[in-house]
């Protein structure tokens, strides 16, 4: 073999190691969303375990809020819908965006019945809605700090997506940008 076809191997190897080193961390990166959407999705599944607890303590005693209590309800299935869309590939921007969406809209439910807990102090001192109340507010705190996990997870993929060599090589191997929450 000549020098050159030395040369050229060697830049070959070079450049196929390179590719497989930045596909495997883009995958690295990828499951580290997937990673922290697990602790997030565990999180929403508990704020609807409480949420459910919450209407079925809360409902019976108040039948002229049952506006309040249908939008709740109705905001819980959208975002469990949403959740379990986004379980299989929480790096897609388009369940990931639905969710966001669904919790939103979960959350301003949540505010609603909050507040008219705030209105009615002899429901909110009875120990049962207290303590649910209590648990629904711890849980809504760590959700938070899970979705600021998932988001950084979210940030450091689509920043190592958009470096150069490894954006050259991304829409070869099909790694599309993913969506924070």
């Amino acid at each position: 073999m000549s020098f050159w076809q030395w040369v050229s191997v060697a830049a070959a190897a070079l450049l196929f190691f390179w590719g497989v080193g930045a596909y495997n961390r883009l995958m690295a990166l990828r499951n580290a969303i997937g990673d922290a959407f697990v602790q997030l999705d565990t999180q929403l599944r508990e704020r609807s375990d409480i949420c459910d607890r919450l209407l079925a303590a809360v409902a019976p005693r108040l039948p002229s809020e049952q506006a309040t209590f249908d939008a709740l309800a109705n905001a819980q299935t959208e975002s469990q819908n949403a959740a379990h869309a986004a379980r299989g590939k929480p790096w897609s921007p388009d369940p990931i965006g639905s969710l966001a969406v669904a919790s939103a809209l979960h959350a301003a439910a949540l505010t609603r019945l909050s507040s008219l807990l705030d209105h009615q102090p002899e429901l909110r001192s009875e120990t049962e809605i207290g303590a649910l109340v209590s648990e629904l507010k711890l849980i809504e705190r760590q959700r938070a700090f899970s979705r600021q996990l998932f988001n950084q997870a979210v940030a450091q993929y689509n920043e190592a997506l958009h470096q150069f060599p490894t954006r050259v090589l991304a829409n070869l191997y099909g790694f599309g940008e993913a969506r924070s929450l």
